[in-house]
């Protein structure tokens, strides 16, 4: 079992600086939509840490 070490695996969590430039927003409206985001997941009895977002579930959200 090898493992590839030349490509780097992504962080499963976003920051909010890394989700407004994504989505080219200001950091206080990419907050906003995180904390919409991580209420979604709660509901289905998700754990969330604020300040961050599932880089999964945001992508589906935003490419669906």
């Amino acid at each position: 079992m090898n493992k590839r070490t030349d490509v780097p695996e992504m962080p499963k969590f976003m920051k909010a600086a890394e989700v407004a430039e994504l989505l080219e927003c200001s950091k206080s409206k990419a907050y906003k939509i995180m904390q919409k985001l991580n209420k979604e997941l709660e509901a289905t009895g998700s754990i969330t840490v604020a300040g961050r977002v599932s880089r999964r579930y945001l992508m589906e959200r935003l490419y669906c």
